[in-house]
């Protein structure tokens, strides 16, 4: 599994600024505790930590409910409510995709 966190800065509808990004590996198969291990291990190699809370799509934790998912996070976590959320995701999406091509 590649892992990106993207730190970025947003507003209602979009990415004003990306302040930095994170990456995780793992060779564990993909289950809850695991995905969680490497998306924490990506949001701490963050330059920074982030002033708002993490924010991912239900399914990349198996629908678990955020107050599940959010022990596992220093800032807090919730799931996408807002465009700038989801587009924000999305790059980390990209990022996590470009870095696993070149670890193969």
């Amino acid at each position: 599994m590649v892992a990106a966190a993207v730190h970025a800065v947003v507003d209602s509808t979009r990415i004003r600024s990306v302040e930095g990004m994170g990456f995780a590996t793992s060779r564990a198969q993909p289950t809850l505790d695991a995905t969680l291990a490497v998306v924490a291990e990506a949001v701490a190699e963050l330059p920074n930590t982030p002033d708002g809370p993490v924010v991912s799509e239900r399914g990349e934790f198996y629908e678990e409910p955020a107050e599940r998912v959010e022990l596992e996070f220093r800032p807090p976590f919730k799931y996408i409510e807002s465009i700038a959320e989801r587009e924000t995701v999305q790059a980390a999406h990209y990022a996590a995709y470009a870095a696993r091509e070149l670890l193969l």
